[in-house]
């Protein structure tokens, strides 16, 4: 076997696996009202998305292509000439040296997507140009319909939104992080009906994540960032995509998610190269490695 073929295939076993690699931020082992500044690079599909006025919402990086935001963030789909989403942010106002910025060609919304409070509050944005993989920009791991987030489950949510209600992140405007629990649907809607001004329906393409007792939740700005839990083997799989609460983190009033466990029909048809997290794939990138390692030992022993 020629020195050429051993390294061609030791070179695609290796990336096989990095390219389908996601849910993993390189730069930190650890890890919005009540948060806290999240570390450079502990969140490397966070992305920043804006318009003339600036920010606007967050969003996820789900392939070099496509961002996962909410439908809400777009309000006409077919006219995204104003848009530019920034990949490898860390600070709203400061330097970000590791950034790229990319304009948007299309968007892709659920059909029947109306308002939040109706659901199907999630939207696919095709970037014009494709990131470029790096410690600070890499995929978050979006979830197949079998996974499970269970009630008291603790995730994350991201963002650049405002600290109070009507009140900016200040300074810099360092990406913010808030540790919540997942609350089951039942006592979501329980707790959204203890105001009787406020009618609320949780839906099935909902899922909730915050304190009765509030005090730590997304807020205006977070719109269309993810809700991520870290999964038993360590990889950081996407829940939700921040879509509404009644003001910011107030009593009984969490955070309200597109879930997006029920949109993984949607999301396999607009982008089909995605992977979605599940037991298939968290055993193709191994399964995929060892494989073509154990072929290269072959070619190389009847070489």
């Amino acid at each position: 076997m020629s020195t050429k073929l051993w390294f061609l295939v030791v070179f695609w076993s290796t990336t096989a696996s990095f390219a389908q690699e996601c849910g993993r931020p390189p730069l930190t082992e650890n890890r919005i009202v009540g948060g806290v500044s999240a570390q450079e690079g502990a969140w490397p599909w966070q992305v920043d998305i804006q318009t003339e006025k600036g920010h606007v919402c967050g969003g996820s990086i789900i392939s070099e292509n496509w961002v996962l935001s909410a439908a809400h963030c777009f309000p006409n789909p077919n006219d995204v000439r104003s848009y530019v989403i920034y990949a490898g942010r860390h600070q709203l106002n400061g330097f970000n040296p590791h950034e790229s910025s990319h304009f948007v060609s299309q968007v892709v919304v659920p059909s029947g997507y109306n308002e939040p409070h109706g659901g199907k509050d999630v939207a696919l944005v095709r970037l014009s140009s494709p990131v470029q993989w790096s410690n600070h920009i890499r995929p978050v791991c979006l979830p197949s319909s079998g996974i499970l987030f269970s009630a008291d489950m603790t995730c994350y949510v991201t963002g650049w939104g405002d600290i109070r209600e009507n009140v900016p992140l200040p300074g810099a405007g360092t990406l913010q992080e808030v540790q919540v629990p997942i609350i089951s649907q039942s006592l979501c809607q329980e707790m959204y009906r203890t105001d009787p001004s406020e009618q609320v329906d949780i839906l099935y393409d909902m899922i909730c994540a915050g304190y009765q007792e509030g005090g730590r939740d997304a807020c205006q700005g977070d719109s269309g960032g993810p809700l991520v839990c870290q999964m038993v083997n360590g990889t950081w799989v996407q829940a939700g995509v921040v879509s509404f609460g009644l003001g910011c983190a107030n009593r009984n009033k969490p955070g309200v998610y597109a879930r997006l466990t029920v949109f993984s029909d949607f999301i396999k048809s607009t982008v089909p190269t995605i992977r979605l997290h599940g037991r298939a794939h968290q055993n193709w990138c191994t399964s995929t490695a060892v494989f073509l390692s154990f072929l290269s030992f072959l070619l190389m022993m009847n070489s």
